[in-house]
């Protein structure tokens, strides 16, 4: 059976015993994730998150970049449109892991770096091998950003990909108090 084949047997599986009509687009637990491509860490599994409970987007390392922090504007935008704010009460969770392979991308700088829209000298300044730290300095991004609602809580959290388990490293505290500062 290829590839395709198996994730429409699936597919009919979860339509004919999982899937719920009438969700909602804004996300139920009001949270917005940004979280990592690594198969082994799908928001979902590690955090056991429902169908329609929160809205997530994954990229290289679960990184905040400038083009994350273009989406959040986006998503804070197509809130507004449909009668909704995004802010004030809604949770925003920044998810790395250990052994991530980002890791494996630093050398040479120059093609990560433009992720980040750095110059590569500063590569070193994003704490790629430290998911920890990493955390600390995405934070520090998206508390730096107009364009992020200050009233999201912000937390961050490492998953370790050996034990299962995720740590909080950073949070859950609002960006800045004004919730009218978007």
């Amino acid at each position: 059976m290829s590839t395709i084949e198996n994730l429409t047997d699936r597919n009919t599986h979860f339509a004919e015993t999982e899937f719920t009509a009438g969700l909602k687009i804004v996300p139920q637990l009001k949270t917005l994730l940004i979280g990592c491509v690594d198969p082994r860490v799908d928001p979902a599994q590690v955090l056991g998150v429902q169908l329609g409970e929160v809205a997530v987007i994954r990229n290289i390392g679960g990184r905040v970049t400038p083009d994350v922090i273009a989406e959040i504007a986006l998503l804070v935008t197509l809130t507004k449109t449909l009668g909704g704010a995004l802010g004030p009460g809604w949770d925003l969770i920044v998810l790395q892991h250990t052994d991530c392979g980002i890791l494996r991308l630093q050398d040479p700088p120059d093609k990560l770096a433009a992720i980040f829209d750095i110059d590569p000298t500063s590569l070193s300044d994003k704490h790629v091998g430290d998911p920890r730290a990493a955390i600390e300095g995405d934070v520090a991004a998206l508390r730096a950003s107009p364009h992020i609602p200050g009233a999201f809580r912000v937390s961050g959290m490492v998953y370790d990909v050996a034990t299962g388990r995720i740590e909080t490293v950073t949070g859950p505290a609002v960006l800045r108090p004004d919730p009218t500062d978007v």
